[in-house]
């Protein structure tokens, strides 16, 4: 088992900051290659500082703000216009950066699109659903309405 620092936060594992022990080959082959984590070192706890003062400056800063910014989103339909071919088929699918531009640009707030969950690929027109954690005790759900360019 290797101990490594993560910088990044990675779903099932933990987020940024966090001390987690994983296997060798996870940890030497996905982990540190692609910057998500760094081998756990003694100096390291200055680091794993650092990336939670980081953390706690980008996060929402109560409660009370991420339950008002869910009542916001769930309350409402976020239209997104991407190119579709015929039968409403998505040239590509849609990706959490395009949720995140979608739900700024109708005016209800700005998200980070790491925070951005997609269930399933979304591939074809229609109404779909992603969910959003704006903070460690808040989920929402987003109803987007993905329609075809003209």
């Amino acid at each position: 088992m290797a101990k490594v620092i993560l910088t990044h936060e990675v779903s099932g594992l933990g987020e940024a900051g966090d001390v987690v022990e994983v296997k060798n080959g996870y940890a030497r082959n996905y982990l540190v290659p692609q910057g998500f984590a760094t081998p756990w070192t003694r100096g390291g706890q200055k680091q794993v500082d650092q990336i939670k003062a980081a953390r706690a400056a980008r996060a929402l800063h109560s409660l009370e703000d991420a339950q008002a910014l869910k009542a916001k989103l769930e309350g409402t339909k976020v239209k997104l216009t991407v190119k579709a071919g015929l039968g409403g088929r998505l040239f590509g699918s849609v990706k959490t950066s395009d949720v995140a531009a979608a739900v700024a640009a109708a005016g209800l707030g700005e998200i980070d699109k790491r925070k951005v969950e997609i269930p399933a690929a979304i591939k074809v027109v229609g109404d779909h659903e992603a969910t959003v954690r704006l903070h460690e005790d808040v989920t929402a759900t987003i109803t987007l309405q993905v329609v075809a360019a003209k």
